[in-house]
This record gives C-alpha cells, structure tokens and sequence, in this order.
C-alpha cells in the first residue's frame, strides 16, 4: 500500500494543510504572502545548511513580515507635508509692535481730522465760517506768495533788500519742487469729506501728504523773523497766522493732522536749506547782474 504523501518536515500533507487553516498567517486569514516568504526563507536554509530556527527569526524581522514597518512608511511618503505659509502671512497672522502702533496711529489720525473738519462743508457745524478759511487759504498759497515776492523784486532799489526777496523767491521755489516730489511718491488721498474747491490746483495737488500751505507758512514765518525787523505784535502776528492756517487746513477738510504737522516740520527744515545756501552778490554774482540788467 503506497504512503500518503508527506511535507519537507515528514509531516503528512493532510496535516500541514490543516495547520495552514488554523494558522493567523493562512491565506483565509489574510497572511498568505508572509506564510510563503517565511516557507522559501525555510526551505532554502534548509538547503544551504542553516538552522531553521534562525532562518525563522530573520524571516520574522524581515521588512515585508514585520506589521506596520514597510506599509507604513509607503503611506507616510504618498502624503505631503502641509505647505508653508509665505512670509508677508506670517507677518500678517503675527504683526510686530511698530505695525500696530503705527496703524493705530492712522486711525486716529483719521479719526481726529474727521472732528476737526467742522468747515468741510456749508451744511458742516462751523460751515458759515468756511469763507473766511477760504480767504485765509488764498493767503498761505504758493502762487500769492510768487506774484508778491517778483512784484517786490521789480520795485526794490537797494542791493539788501534785493538778496533778501531773491533768497525768498528761492526758498518758495525749493518749497514747491519739494512739496510737489513727496506728494508724488507718497500719493496719499485726501480725506474723504473735502471738496475739490480750491484755489488754482495742479496735478498733484489732488494728493495730501503733506501740506503744502503748512510747508509755506512755517518757511515763510521763520524768514520772516529771521530777516525782517518787526515788532513783538507784528511777529506774534506772524506765528498767528501760520499756526491758524496750518489749523484752517484741517478745519476746511483739505487734509490730515499727520499732513500738516508733518508740513510744519518740513517747512522749517527747507529754511536751513535756504540759509546754508545763502544767495548773494559773492557766491552768485551772475545772479545779481543779470537781475540789475533786467
């Protein structure tokens, strides 16, 4: 009578096959690929001499028989990492101190030149005032000043008084290039509540920082009491009158608070400009021929 057909190990094949189904590693529980590289790992240890209880262990720590090792890590790897927020977001999501502050600066800013503005217009709580602000504004404009400062020059006769109003000419000059420059490159809107009723504007009058009446009137007011002779009253007068068109500015909603008292600074600046640069019959002797030729 033949024998049943027996297993590598001797084991009847009827009885590994019952054993396979028992197994967890079986096919029928879904480990039929580890049971059969753990079976050829077996069977070639076998054949090259090896110990199977070592070929097992290896086998056991093998990356395709350890749960979760080489599975895992394929699926890590399809998944990208989340993107990265750019810089100018981050900025944004976390603002620094100087942005804060100076945001809240600019509300204010705009807070205050809205109260202030009580001459904007003629329905305004201070709107029948509004004439005179504007007299007040054709009184600290850039073309006033350069008609009265050449009809001046025309009708001086002495050398000093003539230094004195070309000096001053070149300072409104130096104001309007100045003025017009930043304006330019700012481009900050005026407010929202003025009217485009102003006195002989240009193109670039339509923007706001900074004032150029505010620019002139501190320029003109520290040349003034710098280079004329005046009375306290005449000088108090003076600073007066720059102060309350500076404030008039406002008041008329032409611009900000930041706007004019940025003017205010600039204006006093561009007189050391004016004074280092000293136009006179030594330095700029052409100049002055050519104007007692005229």
């Amino acid at each position: 009578m033949a024998s049943p057909r027996r297993s590598v190990e001797g084991r009847p094949l009827g009885a590994s096959v019952s054993s396979n189904t028992s197994n967890p590693g079986s096919p029928a529980h879904g480990g039929g690929s580890s049971g059969r590289f753990e079976f050829q790992s077996l069977l070639s240890s076998r054949a090259a001499g090896v110990d199977p209880t070592s070929a097992r262990l290896r086998a056991s720590e093998s990356p395709v028989h350890r749960r979760g090792s080489f599975p895992v890590a394929a699926a890590g790897s399809s998944q990208a990492p989340p993107p990265s927020l750019p810089e100018e977001d981050r900025m944004d999501l976390n603002p620094s101190f100087l942005g804060i502050a100076l945001r809240s600066l600019l509300a204010i800013d705009l807070w205050l030149s809205k109260k202030l503005g009580v001459c904007a217009g003629e329905s305004s709580s201070w709107g029948s005032v509004r004439p005179l602000m504007k007299l007040l504004e054709i009184s600290g404009h850039g073309i006033t000043w350069l008609l009265g400062t050449l009809y001046c020059l025309c009708r001086s006769d002495s050398w000093a008084g003539r230094e004195v109003l070309m000096n001053l000419l070149f300072a409104l000059l130096l104001d309007l290039l100045v003025v017009a420059l930043i304006k330019g490159l700012v481009r900050r809107r005026r407010p929202a509540h003025n009217q485009m009723d102003m006195f002989v504007t240009l193109s670039v009058d339509k923007y706001s920082f900074p004032s150029g009446h505010a620019t002139r009137a501190s320029l003109v007011s520290r040349f003034i009491l710098k280079h004329l002779v005046l009375a306290i009253p005449l000088r108090v007068l003076v600073v007066l009158w720059a102060f309350i068109l500076g404030l008039s500015r406002v008041m008329l909603g032409r611009h900000n608070v930041t706007d004019v008292a940025f003017g205010f600074f600039l204006g006093y600046m561009q007189y050391s400009i004016v004074d280092y640069c000293w136009l006179s019959p030594h330095n700029a002797p052409v100049l002055f021929i050519l104007w007692n030729q005229q």
